[in-house]
């Protein structure tokens, strides 16, 4: 049986709160406490990130807050240059909703590839470098 070896590496988890931070005006409410980041080792999936978050049955149960988790896949995301990390990451974090309410929101009017390029021209202008 085959079992994904899931790590977290502590500089996408300060990437994703770098990106929080800068751009805090369109990420007001994320908690980048309650954002965890975690990469995939040996994973056979086609994507290249993907985001959870823990089901309010569970929150309520457990008595937790909302959760989100976003899951890079070791091979895919890596292989990837730098600038394209950041818009993988921007994408991720646009699934969370503002009210950081423990949903997720759908691809479409909000979650979508002109937003990420937009967050990902401002993060640049921002950060005052261009990546690689």
């Amino acid at each position: 049986m085959h079992r994904n070896k899931f790590y977290y590496d502590d500089t996408l988890s300060m990437l994703v709160k770098d990106i929080v931070f800068t751009l805090r005006d369109f990420f007001p409410n994320v908690d980048v406490d309650k954002v965890k980041v975690v990469v995939c080792r040996d994973c056979r999936s086609k994507a290249v990130a993907r985001i959870y978050m823990l089901p309010s049955v569970l929150r309520f149960a457990l008595g937790l807050e909302p959760i989100y988790v976003i899951e890079v896949i070791e091979g895919n995301f890596f292989a990837l240059s730098e600038s394209n990390r950041v818009k993988v990451l921007l994408h991720e974090l646009l699934h969370i909703p503002k009210s950081f309410s423990g949903g997720l929101r759908p691809h479409g009017r909000y979650v979508n590839n002109l937003t990420v390029e937009k967050l990902y021209h401002e993060y640049i202008k921002r950060k005052g470098a261009e990546l690689t």
